[in-house]
């Protein structure tokens, strides 16, 4: 759910579920995609309409630990500058899962993130026209490296492969969607508890998430995009609730360029909450999901 903006914190939104994700071979959909052969590149595509709002839920067991880089198109989100795949201690230019649970938006520091939301590319809205990124992708991509495994032998090492970049040509259509910054989420973005030295650059795996318009998703799949889900000033109204984690750990500090971005929604009026309103807040543990049971 989209969060209003404005200067209100709000805690962590619930899920409406996951999105629908559909492997992409650059031309048509794939049922299937071999990482242990010639590529180490997944791509897929997801729906998203202009102005939506996304999160992104990491899973995996403790003693498989993973560094994730993640990039709106050309950004990383985390320190607000180009895509570039040599990871960095100071400034943290990746997290570590599965110790952080969620990310729900750019990295604000002092506990809060700015949520991802939807945008088409050419609105000078995304991530990448406000930081000058040195080409215009729109999308989502992932990097991933597992450990060494003679500096945490207890852990397993990910899959060896082949390095190949993404395709970026793209699904049929001529809008293309990005990342921009919408409402104040409450989150914390944990540092690495191991040490950059401990994470095998040797052998990334990569992903690319192309976003769809409706329409360009239903040229593709022929199936109709999830519907758009209610406000927060509605689902505030109706008492349900809202999360927080509990958790007193670190935060990394925030980038000085990230604090800067104009959000998505800045020429909109009346859309939230009051900041008087009560909000119903649940406090949860990590592993526990983000839905009303």
């Amino acid at each position: 759910m989209r969060v209003p903006e404005g200067t209100r914190e709000f805690p962590l939104p619930p899920s409406f579920g996951s999105l629908p994700v559909h492997l992409f071979d650059g031309e048509s959909l794939t049922k299937s995609v071999d990482l242990v052969g010639d590529s180490a590149t997944l791509e897929a595509v997801i729906p998203m309409r202009q102005r939506e709002a996304l999160w992104f839920g990491f899973e995996g067991a403790d003693r498989f630990p993973h560094a994730v880089m993640i990039g709106a198109g050309e950004i990383n989100v985390l320190t607000g500058e180009s895509w570039d795949e040599s990871l960095c201690a100071n400034p943290q230019n990746y997290i570590v899962c599965p110790d952080q649970p969620w990310l729900d938006g750019i990295n604000a520091g002092d506990g809060f993130v700015r949520q991802f939301v939807a945008t088409p590319l050419g609105s000078g809205l995304a991530l990448e026209e406000q930081l000058g990124a040195r080409e215009l992708t729109g999308g989502i991509r992932f990097t991933v490296f597992g450990p060494k495994s003679e500096l945490l032998p207890a852990h397993a090492t990910p899959t060896a492969s082949e390095l190949q970049s993404p395709l970026m040509e793209g699904p049929p259509g001529e809008e293309r969607i990005a990342l921009g910054v919408g409402g104040k989420i409450r989150q914390q973005i944990y540092p690495d508890p191991y040490g950059v030295e401990v994470w095998d650059t040797s052998k990334p795996l990569r992903a690319f998430v192309h976003l769809l318009n409706s329409e360009q998703y239903s040229a593709l799949t022929g199936l109709e995009a999830p519907p758009t889900p209610i406000d927060a000033q509605t689902y505030a109204r109706l008492g349900l609730p809202w999360f927080e984690l509990a958790d007193d750990g670190a935060d990394l500090p925030a980038a000085d360029r990230l604090t800067k971005l104009q959000t998505v929604g800045k020429d909109e009026k009346g859309d939230g909450t009051s900041d008087n309103e009560q909000l119903h807040v649940r406090r949860l543990r990590r592993g526990l999901p983000r839905v009303d049971e």
